[in-house]
């Protein structure tokens, strides 16, 4: 369900967790491809972890979950390391204009609430460089009513992207998108997995007994 970067295997602690989100369907993918290069410069920049996840590999649970409305165990896993994550990387292809409905379908799934205050780098690939609005006229908005907090840099790769006479405007765009990501990661504070210590509990019992004491 998910992969790691080559460097971690996890959540270190006092670290940042950036969780990919990637729908590409083919294998390899050019969708995971961009997915990949702005994780190794988010991760780098941001001195944080990243868990990748492949919605491929999901498709059949997300979509008995439309039905039924409960998740199965590894889509679980996939919402929880999306939730809890201190930021997040999200790349869609592009389909008849828009995302792909696994991606729409798959953040579908996810509490409307569960990403308010998320930082989000938003990515996509398609073909030719006219579907690059995608970004803006569909994956910004989609996020903007989840309530997260998305960079201003987002990032399209279309194939002539890929070719050595677009892979430095491409590489130039992953940099500054992956540095405005890192720098809200490293802003927020931190989310599960922090060190700081719980808050204490006072029993119920010793409650009243202030409250007597004070009346």
């Amino acid at each position: 369900m998910t992969t790691f970067d080559a460097n971690t295997g996890g959540r270190a602690t006092g670290r940042k967790r950036i969780a990919v989100v990637t729908a590409g369907l083919s294998k390899p993918s050019s969708t995971r491809l961009l997915a990949d290069r702005l994780a190794a410069a988010t991760g780098r920049l941001a001195e944080a972890d990243t868990q990748v996840i492949e919605l491929r590999e999901l498709a059949a649970e997300i979509a008995q979950n439309m039905v039924t409305g409960f998740p199965g165990p590894r889509l679980r896993e996939a919402i929880d390391a999306v939730t809890s994550a201190d930021g997040l990387i999200a790349v869609t292809p592009v389909f008849t204009g828009s995302y792909s409905g696994l991606f729409k379908s798959f953040f579908d799934v996810i509490d409307k609430d569960a990403l308010a205050g998320t930082p989000v780098l938003i990515g996509a690939t398609g073909g030719t460089a006219r579907h690059s609005l995608v970004l803006e006229h569909a994956m910004r908005p989609l996020f903007a009513y989840l309530r997260a907090v998305v960079v201003p840099t987002a990032v399209y790769a279309a194939s002539e992207d890929w070719a050595s006479g677009g892979e430095t405007a491409l590489a130039a765009r992953v940099e500054r998108a992956a540095a405005e990501l890192a720098a809200l990661v490293a802003a927020r504070p931190g989310r599960q997995g922090s060190e700081a210590a719980p808050e204490a509990v006072v029993p119920f019992e010793e409650q009243l007994a202030a409250l007597a004491a004070e009346g």
